[in-house]
């Protein structure tokens, strides 16, 4: 055999191999292919929509203010501050001395006028002593009607004179007391205008005092809450910033505003200024007016996509799988971690408890007990 005739004999070999290779590849291909179940996308627990207590609340919004400021004035007139002991800020008690006037003017006319009142008992006591002795002597002729009755008027005349003294003491010694300017109750000073140094006029603003130390929050509420809000009631007040505070309602404004057509709740709120709260903060507050009956789902249950809230119910079991379908529900009341359901469930429809940011509509699980 020629080498010609053995290559040519090696190719036809190799195209049959390769032919025979080929031929088993398409064989196999072509075998149908074994239907099998897609594995599941997750092992999840179920839950139910079940009848819940949802607490009723009412959100509204307003500004804290102190409950009474009471206003410290000067009570003596043309007298000079010596002394101011308070500050903006300062925590005061009832009787507490805030500020001081200089006294001296004040302390001379005590002075004289105790001296009047002195001068005034000696010259009673001359006049009763006469009055008394022409009183023995009145039927002795030794003085006359006219005489008698002279030293009785003189011993009045005396006695008014006395007392006059004395009133003008008393006004002296107040005046004394007015040099001390004294807090009007307990409470944190919220204003000073009082100043160092500067002659004041009677009845001039010194400070301003927040009685008590006591604030308050004013809700505004139109006229349809206004009538769903009572006295007593429980209220959560938050400022920005701020833990919240509870509070509540001591009592409804009488008047509606003509033209906002809202009216004011007013809140006690205890403890405020421990917690930051302080005169003028705008705040939003919570007003509690009790409970309803709602159907209700744990906040894990639900996903919220494209503004819309949905759930996932599951199907049939088939096997250990069963399949979830998605629902848009429409949600109500929010309250610790369950969201109240007001339509789109029943309360016998199995839902994917957790883990629903996961899935999507037709997805087959497994659901394993909790």
């Amino acid at each position: 055999m020629t080498k010609k005739t053995l290559g040519i004999v090696l190719i036809i070999v190799v195209l049959i191999v390769a032919g025979v290779i080929a031929l088993e590849r398409f064989k196999h291909d072509a075998k149908p292919a074994v239907a099998t179940e897609p594995p599941p996308v997750l092992s999840v627990n179920l839950t139910q929509a079940v009848p819940r207590n949802i607490p009723l609340s009412l959100s509204a919004y307003g500004s804290v203010a102190a409950w009474q400021e009471a206003v410290i004035g000067s009570e003596v007139n043309g007298l000079r501050l010596v002394e101011v002991r308070a500050q903006i800020g300062d925590t005061v008690r009832k009787g507490q001395v805030l500020a001081v006037f200089d006294d001296k003017t004040v302390l001379t006319q005590v002075a004289q006028s105790q001296a009047s009142v002195t001068e005034a008992e000696a010259n009673l006591s001359e006049a009763r002593l006469k009055s008394r002795q022409a009183q023995l002597v009145a039927g002795s002729g030794a003085l006359s009607e006219l005489q008698v009755t002279e030293y009785a008027t003189s011993e009045k005349s005396a006695q008014a004179k006395l007392q006059s003294a004395k009133a003008q003491l008393d006004a002296q010694q107040l005046q004394q007391r007015y040099t001390r300017v004294l807090a009007s109750d307990d409470g944190i000073i919220s204003a000073r205008s009082a100043t160092l140094g500067a002659v004041v006029n009677q009845g001039q603003e010194l400070f301003r005092l927040i009685r008590q130390n006591r604030l308050e929050w004013r809700a505004e509420l139109t006229s349809d809450e206004l009538s769903l809000v009572k006295p007593g009631l429980t209220v959560t007040v938050a400022a920005a910033g701020l833990a919240p505070v509870s509070g509540k309602v001591r009592m409804l404004g009488p008047t509606v505003d003509s033209e906002g057509r809202k009216g004011l709740a007013y809140v006690d709120l205890p403890g405020a200024v421990a917690h930051g709260l302080r005169p003028g903060m705008f705040a939003k507050g919570e007003l509690h007016l009790g409970f309803s009956t709602g159907l209700g789902v744990q906040e894990d249950a639900l996903y919220v996509r494209d503004g819309f809230s949905y759930v996932f119910r599951v199907g049939e079991k088939s096997g250990d799988q069963v399949k979830v379908f998605q629902l848009k529900v429409q949600t109500g009341r929010h309250f610790e971690d369950w969201v109240e359901i007001v339509s789109g469930v029943n309360p016998a429809d199995k839902l994917v408890a957790r883990g629903v940011s996961f899935l999507t509509d037709g997805d087959s699980v497994r659901a394993v007990p909790k």
